[in-house]
């Protein structure tokens, strides 16, 4: 086993495993790798990487064991063979997963003896390397502390945030989260643009003005939300209901899918029926703390469409 201070193991050569690799060639570290389709760390070996001919053999060659794959269950697939190379190593996780899988994937780990270290990278793969990107790290302390110098050469900023090592994974969900949903949203509105005779370059200034306001509206509402204030002073969620019904018939006088803006339709009109009408919209995060209803049982798409005459459905 090599020493961890100059050496590095990277499991998982998609286009994030791929950027680690060569962000850690590029700083000095003698890296190993392996993927299942070995052909992918070609250009890696050419650049002075060592192919590990086995899962086993690439946990073997150094204390570090970074994990770049599709999620734990390719973990756990991947690693349950090289069980017994597992004592001793730090697993720096950077697999997607739920909190819950984390926390499992952790407790796993150390019945082999060996530590996981939970990682959620904040950035691209053309990030990886960058000062300014950020990683979410949670598990023990005195890990994170002592392998820090490998953190901070994937991301410039490595941030420990607990010894739950499913707490960097909720924070990663977090961001995923918003992200998907935010970039759903923009897609929407560049499909209704289009429609409409506008290309997606023509609308982008509104789009990033639009974008740009919203930390201004995260920070009004951070502090009411926390201490449970949701009167309605300066938005009701009535109001917003006629708007967000406005927007779903837009799409549809356009001949745009409408699932989406549907979606967020009916999540208004369930606060609407929930009493919260004359309430400001941030109501709707009390709604969605709970279990929301059960898609239909025949069409569960249909649900706040608008038919071809333009009335609901539902």
């Amino acid at each position: 086993m090599n020493s961890a201070q100059n050496s590095v193991t990277v499991i998982g050569l998609g286009p994030m495993g791929q950027a680690m690799a060569a962000a850690l060639l590029d700083r000095g570290y003698a890296v190993t790798v392996w993927n299942r389709t070995a052909s992918r760390a070609d250009d890696l070996v050419a650049r002075g990487a060592a192919l590990a001919p086995s899962p086993a053999d690439a946990v073997a060659a150094n204390e570090v064991v970074i994990l770049s794959l599709t999620d734990y269950a390719a973990v756990r697939a991947v690693l349950e063979p090289a069980a017994p190379a597992l004592g001793g190593r730090v697993l720096l996780n950077l697999t997607s997963a739920t909190p819950e899988e984390a926390r499992a994937g952790a407790h796993w780990a150390a019945g082999y003896g060996a530590v996981q270290l939970t990682g959620g990278v904040n950035s691209p793969p053309s990030g990886i390397g960058q000062p300014e990107s950020s990683t979410f790290y949670s598990g023990p302390r005195e890990v994170f502390d002592r392998h820090r110098a490998v953190l901070e050469a994937l991301t410039g900023r490595a941030e420990h945030h607990g010894e739950d090592p499913g707490r960097a994974a909720l924070l990663y969900q977090l961001g995923v989260g918003m992200f998907w949903t935010a970039m759903l949203g923009y897609w929407q509105a560049v499909a209704l643009a289009r429609a409409n005779g506008l290309t997606a370059a023509d609308f982008l200034p509104h789009a990033d003005d639009t974008a740009n306001s919203l930390p201004q509206f995260f920070a009004f509402y951070a502090d009411r939300i926390d201490a449970g204030v949701h009167v309605g002073d300066v938005d009701r969620l009535a109001m917003g209901m006629a708007s967000v019904e406005h927007v779903l018939q837009t799409n549809a006088d356009a001949g745009v899918d409408t699932a989406l803006p549907a979606a967020v339709v009916d999540l208004f009109r369930r606060g609407m029926e929930a009493g919260h009408g004359a309430d400001s919209f941030s109501a709707l995060v009390e709604l969605l703390a709970k279990p929301g209803p059960p898609p239909g049982p025949t069409d569960p798409g249909t649900e706040g469409r608008v038919r071809q005459d333009g009335s609901f459905l539902r």
